[in-house]
């Protein structure tokens, strides 16, 4: 199994959560593949491999 791939660190974004918002959806479209979620342990909005 590969690792989740971190795509915004929350700690270290600049980004507000409306901004955050609008790149969650820019993800779900880029890596359709991906399921692109909010890792509460990481702070970090992440993406994991679909399977199945």
């Amino acid at each position: 199994m590969e690792p989740d791939k971190v795509f915004i660190d929350i700690r270290t974004s600049p980004l507000t959560l409306s901004q955050v918002m609008v790149e969650v959806s820019r993800l779900q479209t880029e890596y359709p593949d991906y399921e692109i979620f909010m890792d509460g342990d990481a702070y970090a909005i992440v993406g994991r491999r679909r399977t199945g």
